[in-house]
C-alpha cells in the first residue's frame, strides 16, 4: 500500500475484523498453513530482500542471512510447537471446588498493528508477524520508512502472498502511522525508541489497548579480569559493530575492571583489524548508518572523551569507522543517549559496586552483559541489577533463543515475544470453569442463618 492510500486505512482494518469474524483464524491448520506461506515467501524473494538489505543499510550477505532471513528458524520453531500452544490447559482447583473443572483457552485478539523499526528492518517486522499468525490474529504491518527499500519489499511480499484481508502492509511516514494509531486495534507492537514508544502508549491508552513495546537504552557489558581474553575480545567486537552499531541490545558501553583495561584495549584494535582490516570503509563486511540524520548525531558523540581506536568518517558514504573512545564523563552526550552506532566507550573501575552502582543508577536497560568465570560473580550481577536480559561471556546471542522471552522492562520496553511468549503476547487466556449437576452444596445460598460458623472453619 503506497502513502497515497491512507484514507483506505479504515476499510482494510473494517475487512480484517469481517475476516476474523468468520473464525477461519481460529483453525489451527489454517494457522500452520499460512506459517508455511510465510516461510515460502521469503525463500522465494531470498534475493530480493538481500538486495533491499544492501540498498538501506549496506548489510554483508552473511550479517542478511544471519540476522534477518534467519526469522525463518522462528517460523519453524512456531510450526513445530503451535499444536502444543493452541490446546486448553487444565487449571488445577482446591478441594473445596472438588465438584468444578478449570481449563485455560487461549484464543486470538482479533486485529493486530506491528509497527516496525529501521535497524533490522525485514526480522524485526516478519517475527511478531510470526506471533501474531501462529496466536491466530490478523495483522497490519507498518515497515519503517527509513529502510525505504526494504518497507517496499515487505509490501510487495505481503500483498502477493495473503489476502489482505488477513495481513496487509501500510508503508508512509509519520502521516501513515498517526492515521493507524488513531484506529482501533486488539493489539499495538511496537519496536523502536523510548521516545515514540510513550506516543504509541498515549495514542493505545485512547481505546485501552494493550501494547507491547521492543524499545532499547544503553546496555552495559562489565568485563572482569576472570576471562578468556581472545574469546571475550572477539564477542564483544561481533555484538558491538555487526550491522554498524545499529542493533538495540548492542553492548552500549563497557565497564572495565582496570587490571585488565589495556589489555582489552590492546584486544580489541587486533580484532578490529582481524575482522575488517587497515581501512573499515573498504571491508564488504562493514554496514553503513541508515541515513545522514543518524549519521550526523553519531559523529556529534566523537567530540567527547578521547578517541583511541578509530573515528574516521566519511559523509557521502554515511560511514564511521569501528570506534572506541576513553576518558568519558558521565555527563557527556556519548553517556547520556542510546548510541545506536558504532562508538564503544570505556569506562574502568577498581571494584565491581561501582560498576554495579553505576547500572542501578540508569534506566533499566534491555540487555546487560558480563564477561567473568567468576560463579560468585555472576550471581550477584544477576540479583544486584535489573534488565531486560542478560548474557553471559556473550553478546547478542540471546535474541536468538527462541525458547528465551525477548524484551525490556522499565525504559527498555513493555512485554515480550520469541517463541512461546510471541504466541502469548498475542493471545488471550481464558479462563473456563464448569461445576457438575451431580451435587449442588448449598452452603452459599440463603437464607444464611446459622451457616457462617461453617463458612469461618472452611476459610480458616
Amino acid at each position: 500500500m503506497i502513502t497515497t492510500e491512507l484514507s483506505k486505512i479504515g476499510d482494510i482494518i473494517q475487512n480484517q475484523r469481517e475476516f476474523f469474524e468468520t473464525g477461519k483464524t481460529k483453525d489451527v491448520a489454517f494457522r500452520i498453513e499460512q506459517l508455511k506461506n510465510l516461510k515460502q515467501a521469503i525463500i522465494e524473494h531470498e534475493q530480493t530482500i538481500v538486495e533491499a538489505l544492501k540498498a538501506d543499510l549496506h548489510k554483508p550477505e552473511l550479517e542478511i542471512y544471519v540476522t534477518e532471513i534467519g526469522v525463518i528458524k522462528e517460523i519453524d520453531y512456531a510450526i513445530k510447537h503451535i499444536n502444543a500452544w493452541s490446546k486448553p490447559k487444565k487449571a488445577a482447583v482446591s478441594l473445596d471446588f472438588f465438584s468444578y473443572s478449570a481449563k485455560i483457552y487461549p484464543e486470538p485478539l482479533g486485529v493486530v498493528l506491528i509497527i516496525g523499526p529501521w535497524n533490522y528492518p525485514f526480522q524485526l517486522n516478519i517475527s511478531p508477524l510470526v506471533g501474531a499468525i501462529t496466536a491466530g490474529n490478523c495483522a497490519i504491518i507498518k515497515p519503517s520508512e527509513i529502510a525505504s527499500h526494504t518497507s517496499g519489499v515487505i509490501a510487495k511480499i505481503i500483498a502477493k502472498h495473503f489476502d489482505p484481508a488477513y495481513i496487509a502492509v501500510v508503508e508512509g511516514d509519520v502521516e501513515a502511522s498517526q492515521k493507524l494509531l488513531a484506529e482501533k486495534f486488539d493489539h499495538i507492537f511496537f519496536t523502536g525508541g523510548t521516545a515514540i514508544g510513550k506516543i504509541i502508549m498515549a495514542a493505545a491508552a485512547k481505546y485501552l489497548t494493550p501494547v507491547t513495546l521492543e524499545l532499547g537504552g544503553k546496555s552495559p557489558c562489565i568485563v572482569d579480569t576472570d576471562i578468556n581474553l581472545e574469546h571475550t575480545v572477539r564477542r564483544i567486537t561481533w555484538g558491538k559493530f555487526i550491522n554498524a552499531g545499529q542493533t538495540c541490545i548492542a553492548p552500549d558501553y563497557l565497564l572495565v575492571n582496570k587490571k585488565i583495561k589495556k589489555d582489552l584495549v590492546d584486544g580489541l584494535k587486533k580484532c578490529l583489524k582481524e575482522f575488517y582490516g587497515d581501512n573499515p570503509i573498504s571491508s564488504p563486511d562493514y554496514a553503513r548508518i541508515i541515513s545522514q540524520k543518524h549519521f550526523d548525531r553519531l559523529v556529534r558523540f566523537l567530540k567527547d572523551g578521547e578517541v583511541i581506536i578509530g573515528g574516521e568518517n566519511q559523509p557521502s558514504e554515511r560511514y564511521i569507522a569501528p570506534t572506541v573512545i576513553d576518558n568519558v564523563s558521565l555527563e557527556d552526550s556519548v553517556m547520556q543517549e542510546e548510541i545506536f552506532g558504532p562508538i564503544l566507550p570505556i569506562i574502568e573501575y577498581t571494584d565491581v559496586a561501582e560498576a554495579i552502582a553505576l547500572i542501578n543508577s540508569r534506566p533499566k536497560p534491555l540487555a546487560l552483559y558480563l564477561f567473568s568465570q567468576n560463579k560468585n560473580l555472576q550471581k550477584r550481577v544477576l540479583q544486584e541489577t535489573s534488565s531486560g536480559g542478560v548474557c553471559i561471556n556473550d553478546t547478542v546471542m540471546q535474541v536468538g533463543v527462541s525458547s528465551l522471552p525477548f524484551g525490556g522492562v522499565g525504559d527498555s520496553g513493555i512485554g515480550n515475544y520469541h517463541g512461546k511468549a510471541s504466541f502469548d503476547t498475542f493471545s488471550h487466556n481464558k479462563s473456563v470453569l464448569q461445576n457438575s449437576f451431580w451435587l449442588d452444596l448449598k452452603w452459599r445460598y440463603a437464607p444464611y442463618e446459622g451457616k457462617l460458623p461453617l463458612i469461618k472453619k472452611l476459610l480458616g
